[in-house]
Parts: C-alpha cells; sequence; structure tokens
C-alpha cells in the first residue's frame, strides 16, 4: 500500500486544480431535482443498521439502510453503482469527458439521467431537494464547514482522517461506503475480486516490482504536475508493483528530468501533443521507448484513472497493462501502443 503523507496548503490546492482536470469531465448528463432517477434497490442489504462510521470531522450515523443516496465526490458514484445501488444525484464531474458513456459502467448505470448536484462546488439546495437517506463524498475534497451543511440535510460520509484528501485507496473507499449501504459482504467481495486481477497481472509481469514509475498530468501547474503516491491515481501503478514519488510535485520546464523514470505513464497526451512538446520529447525515458501515453483527458483510459474504481480498474488492467508491459521490457524496438 502507498504512503500518504499529509497534506499542506500547496498540496490541497494543487490537488484541487488536478481533480478539475483529473476527473477530466467525468461528468455525467445533467439533470433536474424533479426528473427522478432510480433509487437504490430495496432490501438487498446485508448490515444491521442502525450503522455508526468515524471520519474525518465527526461521526456518520446511518439509521436505517439508505434508499435516496446522493453522491457528492468526484468518483463516489461509480464505488455506489458497484455495489448495485443507483444514485438519485451526483457531482457534476469536471471537464469534457461524456461519463454516461464510460465503458465499465454500462451495465450499472441507468437508462434515464441522474441528477446532479453542482460541479466545482456542491450545490447545497439541488442535494436538499432530493430528499437522501444518505449523502456520500469519500472523495469530494469537502471541507468541515461543507462537511456540516451536508450533515444538516442527511448523514454524510465523508472519508476517514487516515489518508491525505483525495488519497483514500480504492480498497478502503469501497469498503467504507458498503458499511454505509449496509453491503459490507459485497463491498469485501468486490474489493477481493478486483485484487485477484492485479495479483494475476503482477505474476504474468514480474519485471513491474521495484521498477520506477513517473504519472505525469499535463496541464497542470507549469504544464507537467508529478503524481505522487498521495494521489489516487498513482495507486493504479503501486498495485503492479511499481514505485512512485512519495508527493505530487509541479514540474517546471527547466526540470523536466524529474519526469525521468525506467517507466513514464503521461496522462494528457496524445501523441500528437508529445510531439508537439519539444523539451518533453528529448527526455531519455521518451526517446528510449519507455513512456505510455494514456490519451487525453476527455478519453475512457484517462477518465477511467480518475475514477479510480472496482468497475474501471479492472478495465484499466486489460487496456493499460499491455502498454506498460511494452515499455518495461528493456527494448526499445518493443512498439508501446497510444492509449485513449
Amino acid at each position: 500500500m502507498p504512503h500518504h503523507p499529509a497534506p499542506t496548503r500547496l498540496r490541497r490546492a494543487s490537488l484541487t486544480a488536478a481533480a478539475a482536470v483529473l476527473v477530466a469531465g467525468l461528468a455525467a448528463c445533467g439533470g433536474t431535482a424533479d426528473e427522478p432517477a432510480a433509487a437504490a434497490a430495496a432490501g438487498t442489504g446485508d448490515g444491521a443498521f442502525p450503522v455508526t462510521i468515524e471520519n474525518r470531522f465527526g461521526t456518520t450515523e446511518i439509521p436505517t439502510e439508505p434508499q435516496r443516496v446522493v453522491t457528492v465526490g468526484f468518483n463516489d458514484q461509480d464505488f455506489v453503482l458497484a455495489l448495485g445501488v443507483t444514485p438519485v444525484g451526483e457531482r457534476e464531474l469536471l471537464g469534457d469527458y461524456d461519463a454516461a458513456t464510460r465503458p465499465w459502467a454500462q451495465e450499472q448505470l441507468p437508462d434515464g439521467e441522474i441528477p446532479t448536484v453542482g460541479g466545482e462546488e456542491i450545490d447545497l439546495e439541488a442535494v436538499a431537494a432530493l430528499e437522501p437517506d444518505l449523502i456520500v463524498g469519500v472523495y469530494s475534497f469537502m471541507d468541515e464547514t461543507v462537511y456540516e451543511q451536508l450533515s444538516g440535510i442527511a448523514p454524510t460520509l465523508a472519508q476517514t482522517d487516515e489518508y491525505a484528501d483525495g488519497a483514500t485507496p480504492w480498497q478502503e473507499q469501497t469498503l467504507l461506503i458498503g458499511r454505509a449501504l449496509g453491503r459490507e459482504e459485497e463491498a469485501q467481495e468486490l474489493v477481493d475480486d478486483v485484487e485477484g486481477r492485479f495479483e494475476q497481472a503482477v505474476e504474468e509481469n514480474p519485471g513491474f516490482a521495484g521498477s520506477s514509475l513517473a504519472v505525469d498530468l499535463t496541464g497542470v501547474g507549469s504544464g507537467h504536475y508529478l503524481l505522487g503516491a498521495d494521489d489516487l491515481r498513482t495507486q493504479f501503478f503501486t498495485d503492479l508493483g511499481f514505485t512512485v514519488p512519495d508527493t505530487s510535485a509541479d514540474v517546471s520546464q527547466e526540470r523536466l528530468d524529474l519526469l525521468e523514470a525506467d517507466v513514464l505513464a503521461v496522462n494528457g497526451y496524445d501523441q500528437a501533443d508529445a510531439d508537439a512538446d519539444a523539451l518533453f520529447s528529448a527526455l531519455d525515458v521518451v526517446t528510449q521507448g519507455r513512456t505510455v501515453l494514456l490519451g487525453g483527458y476527455s478519453g475512457d483510459v484517462s477518465a477511467a484513472l480518475g475514477f479510480g474504481s472496482p468497475l474501471s480498474l479492472p478495465y484499466l488492467l486489460d487496456e493499460v497493462v499491455p502498454a506498460l508491459a511494452a515499455a518495461a521490457d528493456g527494448d526499445p524496438s518493443t512498439a508501446v501502443p497510444v492509449l485513449g
């Protein structure tokens, strides 16, 4: 498991900015409060209520199995869907990705649009209008003031204080939400299944273990932003055995050497973008064929990395692992597929 150092003011600001690009518009089509969405399937919970969950700001008390769930995090809807519950409202994700078409959730998404409850900021009135009995915001970057406001509407699940903002591992997020929904058994089964898929990928690619990897988020800060273990997007790679820096950092044009690693994964660039960036293209990790371009932010791969959920991670394993294997094989002549 990666380390998660405590956030600083710079860390929080950069993470918030990165989240806007990261979730690269993981925006589902919006709706209004009087456009009904399917509610939670009734009577399927395996947990006993009431449920009490400690979070960063206090205690979440959930008296009965939730039937109307609103997600206010940037990826929480995927976790709720994975556990068999359709939210009645969700956060409008930023950017130009059409999340309603995301391939890894087509079996779980409803036919109609899910109403949205704000984008960059949470719309408290929109949340209240949906009359939720649970608000899920593990990956919401909410502060204590917003938490108290949301808790005045319905029991609100925030992240714990064990991890930095936005760095709760997907396993913990799955289990937390599973407890809140009364579906702990299903949550554990999800975690076990996805971890099993990672274990298979690791067995098939033993060269990943201990190899250094730089994850570059383009278009943020000075143009390149190096993601560390304090960002959930790197967990996909560390779960495969790669090592990443402990903390995220802005990378100036003069310090692009910070992107040099055994393998470089670039979020936000397609081949044309990479070719147009002369300094980037001159890096050894690029010229030696050890770079994986994950594609632009409007693409499925970048979006799946942003969601980092039990639904999107298996999709990433299928799409990204072959490219990582080609980049990490030590043979510059091996063609590395460009993803998107």
